[in-house]
């Protein structure tokens, strides 16, 4: 069987390799528009901040390696223009002698990836601003940084990305500015975690201004300062991150069936025509939870994806079960995570969601380096049923990610997650994990055990005609009256049995406690704030 595959970084090479594994008999050939094929996209950001040094390193395999551990064909610089489905014909353009060529397939697998956005603004084209998607945008980048000309630098878009760059320009001795049109960083995440993450980002030196469009980009043959709708920032470096946008220009008229460029697929990763599949970062999958269609950008989906449609060319009919946004990235002294719906999600989907935030340790608190998590979780009132988590700490925060991954994807409830026999050593976790931790806050929250404002009512003003009650280990809430848990024998002098309490403590635990005890005491109207001083600004 003779499969062309369209495109050679994450997707492409994975299902070549994968076809030539299940039958060597396969005729199997990679086109790839670039020099390069299976590169370390992900590791850009760390090779310009020096953590990867060697920049050989970003190249997974050479073409020609490549080939010899497979036995597939890559032809490189070749670039597919017209697709011929009737035909089963792919023309492409030989981009170091201009020739164009016909290949012929009994498979296509188009798998060709995405571009960077470039912004509809002048300027783009000066010296200086770079997009950082291949590894030889990052070498030219570092090359720069190294010169120690640059002094301050400009990051347009504040996903994972975009800060993972302006975190390794902070490391090259860089101020780094990130702006983003959106109200929040870190999409997928909900506005109050996401907001904890800018306010720790400004403390580090690395400032996120939102709701802010940028108008242009000036300077005298290379830039000097960023225009935005707010203000314009000098700047002797622009980084565009701005998002991504697949490379199906070249299959208009084809007939392949797509959403915004994006090519539509089936669980088996076929597209709308016969023998014509789909990958990477140029196809949609589908929602685990929804079953509606999703893009996911990302080198996990197109490895994980594109190799069960190596074997689906081969007949085994295997279904992919679907994405649920999953990601994690390092930030300066901060690690963040999620995977799952959003609170705002879920409710649009038809769930009745129900979360919580809360502040819980990583590892044993008397272990070296120990630390905490916050975690917010979200689950369906009804079923109890687990719908998403959101994570922040400086420890491993794909652990509790990947246990939440597994959860939903199992459908499993929060009393099924909350008892599983999960690793405990002090130096990895805490007796009851961290993960299990939080679901037990909110089982208590849904049946009403826990009664809390959460940092976004907080936020939002909800609690104020509440009197703010300092319940934390030491006095540490200016003008607010201070229990301490341990005393709280019976009535609280200073606190009436029907008024309105807001009980705040460092992490939310003994603010509970505290309830938990006044509640048996008579008193009838206490709230705790999740998350505690940890995470919110308290003033009384």
């Amino acid at each position: 069987m003779r499969v062309l595959v369209l495109g050679g970084v994450a997707a492409g090479t994975k299902i070549a390799a994968k076809l030539m594994r299940e039958d060597r008999s396969n005729e199997v050939i990679v086109l790839n528009k670039g020099k390069d094929i299976s590169y370390a996209g992900c590791g850009l950001p760390y090779y310009v901040g020096h953590v990867i040094e060697d920049k050989n390193q970003l190249i997974v395999n050479t073409p020609e390696k490549y080939s010899k551990l497979t036995g597939v064909s890559v032809l490189t610089e070749t670039e597919a223009v017209k697709v011929d489905p009737q035909a089963k014909k792919v023309t492409a353009h030989d981009l170091k002698t201009g020739e164009e060529k016909v290949y012929e397939y009994d498979k296509l697998v188009i798998s060709v990836g995405a571009s960077p956005v470039k912004p509809p603004i002048e300027g783009c084209d000066l010296e200086n601003v770079f997009f950082v998607r291949t590894p030889e945008d990052a070498i030219r980048l570092r090359d720069l940084t190294d010169s120690k000309e640059v002094k301050r630098a400009v990051v347009v878009g504040a996903g994972y990305i975009g800060l993972e760059i302006a975190e390794n320009l902070k490391l090259q001795g860089i101020r780094p500015f990130v702006l983003d049109m959106a109200d929040h960083a870190l999409p997928g995440f909900d506005a109050e975690m996401a907001g904890y993450v800018e306010g720790k980002l400004q403390e580090s030196g690395i400032p996120v201004v939102t709701g802010v469009t940028v108008t242009g980009i000036e300077g005298n043959g290379k830039v000097e300062k960023v225009t935005t709708s707010k203000k314009a920032y000098k700047a002797d470096l622009v980084v565009l991150s701005a998002g991504i946008r697949p490379n199906t220009g070249f299959l208009e008229g084809s007939g392949i069936e797509m959403f915004k460029g994006t090519i539509l697929t089936n669980e088996q990763g076929e597209t709308n025509l016969p023998d014509i599949y789909a990958a990477g970062d140029c196809a949609m999958v589908h929602n685990a939870l929804t079953g509606k269609p999703a893009w996911s950008p990302m080198g996990s989906t197109a490895n994980i994806d594109g190799r069960l449609i190596a074997q689906n060319i081969m007949g085994a009919g295997l279904g992919y079960g679907g994405v649920l946004g999953t990601a994690v990235c390092k930030l300066p002294e901060l690690n963040v995570g999620r995977t799952g719906l959003t609170q705002a999600q879920a409710k649009a989907e038809g769930f009745s969601p129900v979360s919580v935030v809360t502040v819980v340790d990583d590892k044993a608190h008397y272990f070296p380096g120990a630390s905490s998590f916050i975690i917010k979780m979200i689950a369906d009132k009804d079923s109890l049923r687990l719908l998403g988590v959101q994570v922040i700490g400086q420890g491993a925060v794909d652990k509790v990610v990947d246990i939440a991954v597994t959860g939903i994807m199992l459908k499993g409830t929060l009393p099924e997650l909350a008892n599983m026999d999960l690793a405990y050593a002090p130096p990895f976790s805490t007796a009851i994990h961290p993960f299990a931790n939080a679901a037990n806050v909110l089982m208590n929250k849904i049946s009403g055990k826990f009664e809390t404002f959460t940092p976004a009512q907080y936020e939002a003003g909800e609690a104020g005609d509440y009197k703010i009650v300092d319940a934390c280990l030491v006095p540490s809430i200016e003008g607010a009256p201070y229990v301490d848990l341990t005393t709280v024998e019976g009535p609280v002098e200073g606190l009436g049995k029907d008024e309105k309490i807001l009980l705040v403590c460092n992490k939310g635990k003994r603010a509970y406690l505290l309830q938990n005890r006044l509640k048996y005491y008579g008193y009838t109207n206490t709230k705790v704030l999740e998350g505690g001083i940890t995470f919110n600004e308290v003033e009384v």
